[in-house]
């Protein structure tokens, strides 16, 4: 016999075991199990980290929205200059005391 024919009769034998080996089906079954229950969980951690992220910037708008502007400075007279004063008054921003910002998150109150 060739080696040829002896090396594609050994593949054939050892697919053939293969084939039939079921030593290994209920490990392949609980990896499967396994990582199904961790990816539900990843999920489900993302998913409150979006929450929070969200949250944490909506309150960052809130305070920068609430951030007064008004200044006022006095005029300066020198030896031979002078410049008189500024002042500008920050109007309130439209809505930025109503409760329908741009992003909503489902399960956290808006009045916090």
């Amino acid at each position: 016999m060739s080696s040829l024919a002896t090396l594609q009769n050994r593949c054939r034998a050892t697919g053939s075991r293969f084939w039939h080996d079921d030593r290994g089906f209920v490990i392949s079954i609980e990896l499967i199990l396994v990582v199904t229950i961790m990816v539900i969980g990843l999920i489900a951690g993302l998913t409150a980290l979006r929450d929070a992220v969200v949250s944490e910037l909506t309150d960052v708008a809130r305070g920068v929205q609430q951030i007064n502007q008004t200044y006022q400075t006095g005029s300066a007279t020198g030896h031979s200059a002078s410049s008189s004063g500024s002042s500008f008054a920050d109007a309130a921003d439209p809505h930025s005391s109503a409760v329908d910002f741009c992003t909503s998150v489902y399960g956290l109150s808006e009045d916090r």
